[in-house]
């Protein structure tokens, strides 16, 4: 041991020492790739806790949960409420990233200069405190940068647009990056993403603030977990996986303890810094408070491409509504199954490079597992959006022979006689249909299971004087839910049993748009 210029005990660098066999063993538990990080934090990683002193650290279940994030997956992305440890987590790992992965470069990047200063003196505390059997020596100690024998280093640094410049990062470390300045904070990013790209590793961690800065971009990314067909991943297209944890995981906290910060905080600011949501600037279509609530669940099994929440059960109607594509690349076609009788999600398709035979296609086949799960093709109704690219569709439903697909094709009576077969979506009845989505989500009438129908509901925005997506994303599976919703309500002219399914009497218990008429 030897001290250093700032009076602090070290390991001095290349030192040659004779360690007991349980050292060397605790030593090699540290060092294993898989469990290293939690047998180090869990058993050598000591911190200043504000009341208690020094003490071992000792992860509540959501920290492990966030520890095994960081550690499993390349790139992850991770909200958290105020004062949950996520620095103090994030310490302990990086310390144990960089001691026993030699030549490594670690950059902690903080929106201010004393964030990164508080990361590193909990760094520079937990190494202090590690025995030297099981720390790496020191060749560099101070306030910016530790460096290790090993070839390793830990470097800290104000997140600028030229952070991290010129350097080779094994792994970056983003701490309240949703409040680095937006335009900084996109400038950075770009900047640093080649350097990854190499095969560097990133930690992003946040409160989150506005739903358009750089942080919620990324977030949103890692939330899109699905691959081309909808399928789900593992990660998040853009590469990351995203945690998010919630204040009430924390064992100290409960509603007593909400309360109070919510007094203290008001009301928005307690849902940004300890609920973890967004302040939202766009006007979704469904409420937010309404949004989060909605979790989706795995699909139960899946035929080809299509995701099936619930099997289909004799005695039930079914409406299928396919929201057509060009299938070359844009914007996805999309498939809805409801039944009718529950308002209950049933199952789902979509993608965007499938032609429009082929999707006339999958939506017999849909019918056709309706009809063998039910063992009568009657209970089926289908349909298709008839705008411009609908068009298209009905030839190919021609083509294939309408006869061929079991169930009826069934058209709104409002165009019967004068327009082609299936629904058109205009301005006013979109409108409508906007407005019966609304209420019944809201009243909790209508049962969503999927979460890629979620994602899109969370993005559905006014928009001028109707909704879409936002810039950027996509609403099919929204509006192939819309088409179902309004054959429910021609479906209810024909089955008595339906009456109260969607029945327009109730829709005065939610407030609608102004600019909205109701069916």
């Amino acid at each position: 041991m030897s001290k250093s210029l700032e009076g602090v005990l070290v390991k001095k660098a290349y030192a040659k020492e004779r360690y007991t066999e349980e050292q060397l063993e605790e030593f090699m538990k540290c060092a294993d790739p898989v469990d290293g990080p939690f047998y180090f934090m869990s058993n050598f990683f000591y911190i200043q806790h504000p009341m208690k002193g020094k003490m071992l650290y000792k992860p509540f279940k959501y920290q492990e949960k966030l520890i095994n994030t960081y550690h499993k997956y390349r790139f992850s992305i991770s909200m958290m409420p105020r004062q949950t440890g996520k620095s103090t987590s994030a310490a302990g790992y990086l310390l144990w990233y960089a001691m026993f992965k030699p030549d490594s470069t670690v950059l902690v990047a903080a929106h201010k200069y004393a964030g990164a200063q508080e990361i590193m003196q909990r760094v520079r505390y937990a190494y202090e405190s590690c025995p030297d059997h099981i720390r790496a020596g020191v060749t560099s100690y101070n306030k910016g940068s530790l460096e290790f024998d090993n070839g390793s280093r830990i470097v800290a640094q104000t997140t600028t647009e030229n952070t991290g410049r010129g350097m080779s990062i094994s792994l970056l470390y983003a701490d309240e990056f949703a409040f680095v300045r937006p335009t900084i904070a996109k400038e950075f990013w770009t900047a640093i993403s080649p350097t990854l790209a190499t095969g560097g590793g990133a930690i992003i961690t946040s409160t989150p603030n506005s739903d358009e800065d750089q942080f919620a971009f990324l977030w949103k990314g890692a939330n899109k977990m699905e691959d081309s067909h909808g399928n789900p991943t593992e990660v998040g297209i853009n590469g990351f996986r995203a945690y998010r944890a919630f204040w009430h995981e924390h064992p100290d906290r409960d509603e007593a303890w909400a309360n109070e910060q919510r007094a203290a905080l008001g009301e928005d600011r307690f849902r940004r810094e300890m609920d973890c949501e967004f302040i939202i600037n766009d006007e979704t279509l469904i409420a937010p408070a309404k949004l989060l609530d909605l979790q989706g669940v795995d699909p139960a099994y899946k035929t080809g491409q299509v995701r099936w929440y619930k099997t289909p059960v004799p005695g039930k109607i079914y409406a299928v509504g396919l929201d057509p594509s060009l299938g070359t690349g844009g914007d996805p076609a999309a498939i809805q199954v409801w039944e009718a009788n529950s308002t209950e999600q049933v199952a789902e398709w979509k993608h965007n490079k499938t032609t429009i035979p082929e999707q006339i296609r999958i939506l017999a086949d849909i019918c056709k597992e309706i009809s063998a799960k039910t063992g009568d093709k009657n209970s089926v109704y289908f349909s298709v959006e008839n705008n411009t690219i609908g068009e298209a569709a009905l030839i190919s439903i021609v083509d294939y022979g309408e006869e061929s697909i079991q169930g009826y094709f069934l058209t709104d009576p409002a165009g019967a006689g004068k327009k082609r077969k299936g629904f058109n979506t205009s301005h006013k009845p979109k409108l409508a249909a906007c407005a019966k989505l609304k209420n019944l989500v809201e009243m909790g009438r209508m049962k969503i299971h999927s979460k890629s129908l979620i994602s899109e509901l969370k993005n559905f925005v006014a928009y001028g004087t109707s909704y879409a997506a936002k810039p950027g994303e996509t609403d099919d599976l929204v509006m192939a839910t819309i088409l179902v919703l309004r054959m429910m309500q021609v479906l209810q002219s024909y089955h008595q049993e339906l009456d109260g399914t969607v029945r327009d009497h109730e829709d005065h218990s939610v407030e609608p748009m102004p600019f909205v008429a109701l069916f």
